[in-house]
């Protein structure tokens, strides 16, 4: 473990940031979090944590509680827009992961980092309040201009600021003006009875009009007995500013899902019970080709912003800390390492951003849509074979880093349960 005295800033206090301060912690560093507002809160909805995800917060030593805050995931279904099964896998470690995949409300995953920060960096690990308007580098140097306090001057200065990062518009000033996709998400959460076997994720509907996810984030949720559950909504809309925090309704989406009836799940009625409704609009950020200028290096949304679909935004996010304080506890030059944790990460996470402009395994639904007209289907198989699914589905979780066990070895992962063909 490293000794160094390297100074390290870093702005934002997200999921991002915070998982690189613990990390860089492990490793002997002590940095120190610049946070935009004067009070973090559980804010958000869901984020799906994938099986690599989950491996990070297990080495962080945080397992036992990330797992009292979360749900675990046991099972994935595809349906059509009528409620008909297409398609269904295990997840985490009941696909034979090694970890587990974990289902968690984005708010109460911050907190629990941010906790753990100040347990064991210190009450002053966080500065509140302070929002970095740019930066300065110096030869060995850099130093952050900050509204609502002095500049401050340290070693390396890591920018988890998300996806309106200042530090990434002066960076590359040539992809300061995002492009909305012409996709807009609603995303809610609704307090209902447990559906499934209370760890199911389930995809709904056409991607052509609509797509809907929907999974628990929280049991027993505030003593209610019930459990809370996170549900986004993509589908076109007219152009809307990239904020997470914009309010919207349900009645532009319910006409969607008129004709769909799933045995488990009551889709209107969950719609129309939720507590609270956001809109957040699909912006393409291209892909940035360096992510370093001097000491000042870009981390999570800031570095590589992509379509928030099946969670590993948030989870690649969550990687990039581990794999920046590795390189920093190696011990040689600063810079050298900075290259060193871009050479491991920009490619392969560039190529993520890419993938999820497209529809990943979500694919699936689209080809149903095609493939049967519009119409409902009587035997599935002779739409969409399963071997097909399953190919796809193994394609695209070797993609973003976690291949399905026994694939190698040609084993289907997938199935198909009894309600398949439902009428």
């Amino acid at each position: 473990m490293t000794t160094t005295p390297l100074d390290i800033a870093i702005i934002g206090a997200g999921p991002a940031g915070l998982t690189a301060a613990l990390r860089l912690h492990q490793k002997g560093f002590r940095p120190r979090i610049y946070e935009t507002v004067p009070e973090l809160r559980p804010l958000g909805v869901g984020i799906d944590v994938k099986v690599y995800g989950s491996r990070e917060i297990e080495e962080l030593g945080l397992l036992e509680e990330f797992r009292a805050i979360s749900v675990d995931a046991r099972e994935s279904i595809f349906y059509n827009k009528y409620g008909q099964e297409i398609y269904a896998e295990l997840c985490g470690v009941h696909m034979g992961y090694l970890h587990e995949q974990r289902f968690v409300h984005r708010g109460y995953l911050q907190m629990l980092l941010y906790r753990t920060v100040l347990e064991r960096l210190g009450e002053d690990a966080v500065v509140s309040g302070v929002r970095c308007t740019g930066y300065t580098n110096h030869d060995d140097r850099v130093t952050l201009h900050l509204d609502g306090a002095p500049d401050v001057t340290a070693d390396l200065a890591i920018a988890a600021d998300g996806i309106k990062s200042a530090v990434r518009q002066q960076m590359h000033p040539e992809h300061s003006e995002p492009v909305y996709s012409g996709i807009t998400m609603w995303r809610g959460t609704t307090l209902m009875e447990p559906f499934g076997s209370g760890g199911t994720i389930l995809h709904i509907g056409a991607p052509q009009s609509s797509s809907m996810i929907v999974y628990p984030i929280a049991n027993d949720f505030e003593g209610t007995g019930k459990v809370l559950v996170n549900w986004v909504v993509e589908a076109m809309r007219d152009e809307t500013v990239e904020d997470w925090n914009q309010r919207g309704t349900v009645e532009e989406i319910l006409p969607y899902y008129e004709q769909c009836e799933i045995v488990h799940l009551d889709v209107r009625q969950m719609l129309r019970d939720a507590r609270e409704v956001y809109l957040f609009p699909l912006i393409r950020h291209e892909p940035l080709d360096n992510w370093i200028d001097g000491r000042m290096v870009l981390i999570g949304d800031a570095a590589h912003a992509m379509y928030p679909r099946g969670g590993n935004g948030a989870c690649q996010a969550i990687v990039d800390g581990g794999a920046l304080a590795h390189h920093l506890a190696a011990g040689g030059d600063v810079d050298a390492a900075l290259r060193a944790f871009q050479e491991q990460r920009l490619k392969a996470v560039n190529g993520m951003v890419m993938a999820h402009r497209g529809e990943g395994y979500e694919v699936i639904r689209r080809m149903v849509e095609d493939r049967t007209g519009g119409e409902m289907f009587t035997d599935i198989e002779q739409v969409l074979p399963l071997a097909e699914a399953d190919a796809i589905f193994s394609k695209y979780h070797s993609m973003v880093g976690q291949p399905r066990p026994g694939h190698e070895a040609g084993e289907a992962t997938g199935f198909r349960t009894a309600n398949v063909g439902r009428r």
